[in-house]
């Protein structure tokens, strides 16, 4: 028997991590082609920071509540929806409202438990997997041996693209902010990890022979940088403006050196998109958790009484891997 009432963390008004506050409210109806699951733990994304600052808002038809990434058990199953059960373990990717202790979900979204991944852990892979897997591999060509550099690489989107990277046959490299990060990053495959507080990310790179794909977060200088940093046809990834997204830079290297340059942001996909990758991830990437290749990389959990707290750890970057939430603790 389901509850009618459920606990939620809300933003009480837009601005600092204060604002986030545990309330109470209805479950969440459960359209045709959903799942209502009960989570266990739900994922801290950098939108979900944007978003509660005033500047990221939810979508038409979407819940006004925080968090785009849970993993739970099935409690209610869409009248369209096939292949579940009630009782099921799962991991979602959803459009909002994952801050609460239940969620409705597009079925095609979900996916199973990896293999060696625990219930709460789960919670913070799909926004960075569909995220990383989207925008760098997906109808993309690859060839072994290239040049893959990724910009935070001991963050959430860092290592997965570090590990998802390493293990399709690219050299990673990988800027950190201090020794322990750069350790941390080598240990899930990168090649080289560049502290960028002490090295010149561009020279290094450049001196292994130049990058063919670059994921960035800072933006900033760093457009420039990474434009001189890539190889001839390499394609440049934006997904985050953590240092500006304002910048003044001389666009013929682009066009010397046949650049892509692009970027995306996956919330506002059509859901047949999010649904082809959720199908790629399943039969693709899954399989590496179970044989050991990729991990879950849980930082730390907080309860939602401490969702202040937790995003306050995500602002400062702190952290290596994934933050979680849990409505248990």
């Amino acid at each position: 028997m389901l509850p009618s009432t459920m606990k939620v963390i809300e933003m009480n008004g837009t601005g600092t991590p204060e604002v986030l506050v545990v309330a109470q409210r209805p479950l969440p109806t459960v359209g045709p082609s959903e799942i209502l699951i009960k989570v266990a733990s739900a994922g801290i994304n950098g939108p979900d920071l944007v978003q509660r600052r005033g500047h990221y808002p939810a979508p038409k038809g979407a819940s006004d509540l925080l968090g785009l990434e849970v993993s739970g058990t099935v409690a209610a199953i869409g009248t369209d929806v096939s292949g579940w059960e009630l009782g099921d373990e799962l991991c979602g990717l959803t459009n909002g409202g994952g801050y609460a202790e239940f969620v409705a979900v597009e079925a095609a979204h979900c996916l199973p438990i990896p293999q060696g991944v625990a219930l709460g852990d789960a919670a913070g892979l799909c926004e960075t997997y569909f995220t990383v897997w989207s925008n760098l591999f997906f109808n993309q060509p690859r060839q072994a041996g290239q040049t893959l550099l990724v910009h935070g690489g001991a963050g959430g989107i860092g290592s997965t693209a570090v590990q998802l990277g390493h293990h399709l046959g690219f050299k990673v490299f990988a800027t950190c902010a201090n020794p322990d990060d750069c350790a941390y990053v080598e240990a899930l495959g990168a090649t080289r990890a560049i502290n960028y507080h002490e090295e010149d990310f561009v020279e290094i790179v450049r001196a292994a022979g130049g990058a063919d794909l670059i994921l960035d977060i800072i933006g900033g200088p760093y457009v420039e940088r990474n434009i001189k940093a890539a190889n001839h046809d390499a394609r440049i990834v934006q997904l985050a403006f953590n240092a500006g997204s304002k910048v003044e830079i001389n666009l013929m290297p682009i066009m010397l050196k046949r650049l892509t340059y692009t970027g995306s942001t996956l919330r506002t996909r059509p859901d047949t998109f999010k649904s082809a990758v959720a199908a790629e991830l399943r039969a693709q990437v899954w399989p590496m958790f179970g044989q050991g290749r990729l991990a879950a990389q849980t930082h730390k959990v907080f309860g939602f009484e401490s969702a202040a707290e937790a995003h306050k750890m995500m602002e400062a970057a702190s952290h290596r891997g994934k933050i979680l939430l849990s409505p248990s603790l």
